[in-house]
């Protein structure tokens, strides 16, 4: 390869190492705006309400256990000196059923949205208690005072509603407070006192209106858990320990529903861990539930761009010196510079728009701004309008298989790599009679602008 030619490649080289510069500064941009947007969907959230989880409920009986204490006495008698234990029963219920319907808003500061829902909650169930509440001791130690309902909601800044318990008839008041450490925030509600002598069955059901930002999570505390969520919104991202058995996803908006049963949570084994050892991380993590969030927003959609950035320099530059030796002309390294930066323009132009006006129109906008000027100057470059569009149509196909790429994530792996070889197989065919060794060995011959092609 001749001296003419090493040269020229190094300085191509160079301009594309240079080039990474603005483009890592570019992405540092898209990094902060995006901290920028999420700190204010947290100030948003924090001034309405968080995430949501409901879990429970769960019936505590409070109880007092007399413990004996057999001692010996100066006249060696045996005398008891009794002693008071105070503790709690769970129970979890043997049937838990929620029907959601939920509707989403938008709440916008400045240029940014956060997306808010609001959740219609029909909670039913049952409680089915043993007799003598599954006590094997002697059951005439025990004293129990009135149960209660525990219901755990992750922030209870987001009921709407006054909470009224239905229990076999009575609507019963719900309060503030779970008073159970390991439900977290919530509500609860005192129950009439039982019948502990024989096995109790009750029904019960409420309604329940939450607000929230982000996703909403259900605990499946029934032995057999039946949930069922409706919305309007056409982007929802399932998530938590379990999928949903059943789902149907239209533009207009989705419908879930979810079964589980002890055998598959194992509920009850992880409560009791959480009651005896205060390890509740097993029983908290086994929600499930939808997120409202678009999955893919500009941010992300901008960062996934710019990865491809590298790639799109280098072609466009490969198209450039296929032009330079293919027709003997000589194009300056200033000129590749020149649309170097146009290229990594497209970027910022992407990111600043997107915020606005939406991805898909911002592409647009800044792929046919980008291909519109480096088509007009490559017109001159290569002295022929002819070169210029057909450079200028390989560009925005370019651009239009970048946006394939960005919309089919699954299929990105497959479609660049058919991409870059099917580029490698034209420019193979180009160069396949083209004596590299004679390349700069004569002077580029400087050709006259024109409208036609160069022969």
């Amino acid at each position: 390869m001749n001296k003419n030619l090493t040269i020229k490649l190094g300085a191509i080289a160079l301009l594309i190492l240079l080039l990474l510069i603005p483009l890592m500064m570019i992405d540092g941009v898209i990094d902060d705006r995006q901290q920028l947007r999420d700190g204010v969907l947290q100030d948003i959230a924090r001034s309405s309400s968080y995430n949501q989880q409901v879990s429970g409920p769960v019936m505590v009986v409070p109880y007092r256990r007399v413990m004996h204490n057999w001692k010996i006495n100066d006249k060696n008698k045996r005398y008891d000196d009794p002693w008071e234990e105070r503790g709690r029963l769970y129970f979890l219920p043997e049937r838990f059923e929620l029907d959601g319907q939920v509707q989403t808003e938008l709440r916008a500061r400045g240029i940014y949205e956060a997306r808010l829902f609001h959740a219609e909650n029909r909670i039913n169930g049952q409680f089915s208690l043993p007799a003598q509440l599954g006590i094997k001791e002697d059951f005439a130690d025990y004293q129990f005072d009135a149960p209660f309902l525990a219901v755990g909601i992750s922030d209870i800044r987001g009921i709407e509603n006054a909470l009224k318990l239905e229990l076999d008839g009575q609507r019963l008041d719900f309060v503030p407070g779970t008073q159970v450490g390991w439900l977290g925030e919530g509500v609860r509600v005192t129950l009439p006192l039982l019948d502990t002598s024989k096995a109790t069955e009750l029904a019960f059901g409420f309604d329940l209106r939450l607000q929230g930002t982000g996703a909403l999570q259900v605990l499946p505390v029934g032995k057999s858990s039946s949930v069922s969520i409706t919305a309007n919104w056409p982007h929802p991202s399932f998530v938590g320990n379990f999928l949903p058995a059943k789902r149907e996803i239209n533009d207009a908006g989705f419908s879930a529903d979810w079964q589980t049963t002890f055998f598959s949570t194992n509920m009850q084994d992880a409560m009791s861990r959480c009651v005896s050892n205060n390890d509740c991380e097993a029983f908290n993590a086994r929600s499930f539930g939808v997120s409202f969030i678009d999955p893919v927003d500009q941010y992300l959609k901008s960062d996934r761009a710019i990865k491809y950035a590298l790639l799109f320099i280098v072609l466009t530059f490969a198209g450039f010196f296929l032009f330079e030796v293919l027709k003997s002309l000589a194009v300056h390294p200033v000129q590749y510079a020149l649309v170097g930066v146009a290229l990594a323009f497209f970027y910022l132009l992407l990111l600043s728009l997107s915020e606005h006006i939406g991805f898909a129109l911002a592409y647009l906008l800044s792929a046919s701004g980008c291909v519109l000027l480096i088509g007009f100057y490559v017109c001159h470059v290569l002295r022929s309008v002819r070169h210029g569009l057909s450079f200028s149509a390989g560009l925005a196909a370019l651009y239009g298989l970048l946006y394939g790429l960005l919309s089919a994530e699954d299929y990105a792996l497959l479609m660049g790599s058919l991409l870059l070889f099917g580029l490698l197989g034209v420019f193979m065919v180009l160069t396949r009679k083209l004596d590299w060794y004679g390349i700069g060995q004569k002077s580029a011959k400087p050709l006259e602008f024109d409208i036609g092609a160069v022969q």
